[in-house]
């Protein structure tokens, strides 16, 4: 069961400012998540608002996760 990984145009823009081996990682972290078996053992839920956050070294990736629809969708990214 793998998720389809989607960026919105802020975090899409955000990520191509960072350095190539800091967005190989995110990347790499997101292909792991959209393959896990258990998605929700590798993000963790933000309280308040139905996002998730997905921990890669310093920085953390803020998700939206569609379960129906197969989607995660990358809303923003930050250190």
């Amino acid at each position: 069961m793998t998720f389809e990984i989607r960026w919105t145009e802020t975090s899409f823009r955000k990520i191509q400012k960072l350095e190539p081996h800091i967005q190989e990682r995110i990347i790499a972290r997101l292909d792991e998540a959209a393959a896990a078996d258990d998605l929700f053992a590798i993000a963790k839920r933000l309280t308040g608002v139905n996002l998730y956050s997905i921990r890669v070294g310093d920085y953390r990736v803020i998700v939206s996760i569609e379960k129906n629809k197969m989607i995660i969708l990358v809303v923003d990214l930050g250190h």
